[in-house]
């Protein structure tokens, strides 16, 4: 337990620096912290899934994560639409159109990962 600690906190530092470094590269600045997270997570997961679990484990944990991206990338979209359509605040449309997420990710799961 203490060696996949010691594992995941290495992996998971090494790609998030790299991910850092890589959003400041990129402006607006804002994307240096969606590149220091989400791809680093996913990437210390399922490294460590794979020298666990095996390499079937981590294919079904990576259709998994492909699935829940697309169900965040419907949802932003929405999002921004309703957004800009009906000039919603951030916070009333992200707060309404949750259920689109959850719906094409379960959607999605029910028709490619049941």
């Amino acid at each position: 337990m203490l060696e996949e600690s010691l594992f995941r906190f290495l992996i998971g530092g090494l790609v998030v620096s790299t991910f850092a470094t890589l959003g400041d590269l990129f402006k607006p600045k804002n994307f240096a912290g969606l590149f220091g997270s989400a791809p680093s997570v996913a990437l210390a997961t399922l490294g460590l899934a794979v020298s666990v679990e095996g390499p079937g484990y981590a294919a079904t944990e990576t259709r998994s994560m492909t699935a829940g991206a697309i169900a965040f990338l419907v949802y932003t979209s929405c999002v921004c639409w309703v957004m800009r359509r009906y000039e919603w605040s951030a916070l009333g449309a992200t707060t309404a159109l949750v259920p689109v997420w959850f719906g094409t990710a379960f959607g999605l799961w029910y028709i490619f990962l049941k």
